[in-house]
């Protein structure tokens, strides 16, 4: 049977030409499986594991595939190797997200584990993620509040930077231009000598206001500039210790309005110390500073009004130990203080809040073949005087070449201080006030599948369900004559992942993705869903390597179907809506880069492949004009000398 499939699967001759495989091509393909299988992921658990060991299920982006996508920023990455992900606009064109069913304010973001300052209608400033040496992204869907707390109800996405200690120096330049007079500039520099490493990195970003070509609830790119710099400096003590320190700032200007323009600052600092105590125990502690800032820069006066800042101020400390070389218990907590002055506070007001949690897990590899981890966080909010509990019991059983996994984990999200203490006058249309009573969104997710791996093909299938209660939202006020924060009742989301991978000795792989989503709002509720029932992803790569040259492709697709949503038709009543049909929709992106001289890499990137253009730009439609091709070159300095 075995030997069938193989059979079926080598008969690939469009693709590579080859019809038959050897045993040692096999073993070589396996070999590459197991490579992948092997990445270790620390963002499901806290500790290092290996992704196939893990019963967390958890998406690995490599810093292979962001290469080969070559995108600017992480939405358009994300999309693109993901489905069930889409990111639109909000009012006045701010980015949002949609993460089967999760807004951006319930999928927790962070950058080496640590959580970023700063949002816009509830999203952060996505720009900031810069994939300028990103080594892997990490994606863990569904409640994970047992370890990271408040705005992990619908999972947690956590880029991880580069490790440079494997060379002694790097230095990478590269540069992309595009429709639309886009330029991006980067470059990432590293050395490592004995007991010290550095990283830096710096990118430059910009592209022109443009016109959609049809009508639309927005008609106008708005351009702009964006720049980000980022230093992490490692020093290893001894054999024991090592000290992190890093440091970031980020600047934005977005071109919305002719007599201003909306700017976003951050500066971001931090240390982590990580100290093996023995073998089987070891201690991290760290410390992050993070700021971030909007203002608006007067065109004609030259004066830039600051009119938001929020500063977090958080220390951590983590305890692992092992026993009997196998059972890991982990211990630890977090403390931050949270400070935010607002514009839409009552008279550009400011509140802070102190908040603080414990956390506890043990990894129990019970058997060979079956592995138990349970766990749980309690959280205290001390402006809302608030206390939740979160708990998790993840397992998995291997059976030959089977891995089943199982989850329950709930999820929870404070109010923030905006939603408590909001009183902002909307366009002088009405007011939207906070809610110093609001409960916490809590949610209970489930999780089953499987998946198998053999050699030419990797295969996952699974089924998840959210049942979440008090979500957030704002709702008409009778007595306030204005919006104001509440919570509304239960929604549940359910659906079905499935995922296949296959790859061919001769440098092509397959990988394909499609979930379908329900997500279910009780009518009456201040609430609608604009959820897109079915996506899906699609990759094709292809890879060849000669002597002094190399050639890789990659064709990218993503698939959205249409949904219907419920839009309502007035401002004071959550009665009258009308249905509104946003329409399915496919993009296809084809990346290719040569290289040669070892160091040297030309680049074509062709996007909308199939030249797409709405025939209507609802938010949730691309923000396209047609097909767009950009070219790129690197240089890896140190691969050329």
């Amino acid at each position: 049977m075995r030997r069938a499939v193989l059979t079926a699967l080598m008969s690939a001759p469009l693709i590579c030409g080859a019809t038959s495989y050897t045993e040692a091509e096999l073993d070589s393909i396996e070999q590459a499986w197991a490579k992948e299988l092997n990445t270790i992921v620390v963002t499901g658990t806290r500790t290092p594991k290996l992704l196939k060991d893990s019963p967390i299920l958890t998406r690995v982006i490599s810093d292979a595939d962001i290469r080969k996508v070559d995108a600017t920023n992480i939405s358009d990455l994300l999309q693109t190797e993901l489905p069930g992900i889409e990111f639109s606009y909000s009012m006045n064109q701010q980015v949002s997200l949609n993460m089967q069913g999760f807004g951006g304010n319930s999928i927790l973001f962070l950058v080496d584990g640590e959580r970023l300052a700063g949002e816009t209608l509830d999203n952060i400033d996505y720009n900031r993620l810069d994939l300028n040496n990103i080594g892997r992204i990490e994606i863990v869907k569904g409640g994970a509040s047992s370890l990271y707390g408040s705005n992990a109800v619908g999972g947690v996405v956590n880029l991880i930077s580069r490790d440079d200690t494997s060379e002694p120096w790097r230095l990478n330049l590269n540069a992309r231009y595009g429709a639309h007079n886009e330029q991006r500039y980067s470059a990432a520099a590293a050395f490592s000598a004995r007991r010290l490493s550095s990283s830096t990195t710096l990118r430059y970003h910009r592209i022109n206001s443009y016109d959609m070509k049809n009508a639309g609830d927005y008609n106008r790119f708005y351009g702009g500039y964006n720049m980000n710099v980022k230093e992490r400096l490692t020093f290893k003590a001894g054999d024991r210790l090592s000290l992190t320190a890093r440091a970031g700032y980020y600047f934005r200007q977005r071109n919305a309005q002719e007599a201003s323009r909306d700017r976003y600052r951050d500066f971001s600092a931090g240390l982590r110390g990580y100290y093996e105590v023995s073998p089987a125990t070891n201690i991290e502690a760290s410390y992050t500073f993070d700021q971030y800032d909007k203002s608006d820069f007067l065109t004609l006066s030259g004066a830039d009004v600051r009119k938001y800042s929020n500063v977090q101020n958080s220390g951590r400390i983590v305890f692992n130990h092992t026993f009997a070389g196998k059972y890991i218990l982990t211990v630890g907590g977090d403390v931050m203080r949270d400070y935010l002055r607002s514009y839409q506070f009552a008279d550009g007001g400011r509140h802070s809040q102190l908040t603080a949690d414990g956390l506890a897990q043990l990894d129990l590899n019970i058997l060979d073949n079956l592995n138990v981890i349970v766990g749980g966080r309690y959280d205290y909010f001390s402006e809302a005087a608030m206390k939740h509990f979160s708990s998790r019991v993840n397992l998995m059983y291997r059976h030959r070449r089977i891995n089943f996994r199982g989850s329950y984990s709930g999820g929870f999200r404070a109010p923030t201080l905006k939603e408590m203490y909001m009183d902002f006058d909307m366009a002088d249309i009405f007011m939207i006030y906070g809610n110093p009573d609001l409960r916490p969104e809590t949610s209970h997710n489930f999780q089953l599948s499987a998946e198998y791996t053999r050699r030419l093909l990797n295969v996952s299938i699974g089924g998840f369900c959210n049942l979440v209660d008090d979500r957030i939202t704002t709702a008409w006020s009778q007595a306030l004559k204005g919006q104001l924060y509440t919570n509304t009742g239960r929604v549940n989301i359910a659906g079905i992942e499935a995922n296949a991978s296959w790859r061919h000795n001769c440098g092509a792989d397959v990988r394909a993705s499609y979930i379908f989503t329900r997500e279910h709002v009780r009518k009456g509720e201040p609430y609608t869903s604009s959820t897109r029932p079915h996506t899906a992803t699609l990759r094709l790569d292809y890879e060849k390597k000669w002597r002094r040259f190399g050639l890789s492709a990659a064709l990218n697709g993503r698939v959205l179907s249409g949904v219907t949503v419920d839009e309502y038709t007035s401002m004071t009543s959550y009665e009258e809506t009308e249905k509104v049909r946003y329409p399915a929709y496919t993009m296809w992106r084809l990346n290719a880069a040569l290289t040669f001289m070892k160091g040297i890499s030309l680049n074509l990137a062709v996007d909308n492949l199939f030249n797409y253009v709405p025939a209507y730009y609802y938010s949730n439609t691309p923000s396209t004009t047609g097909t767009s091709v950009s070219v790129g070159l690197s240089l890896d300095i140190n691969e050329l000398i």
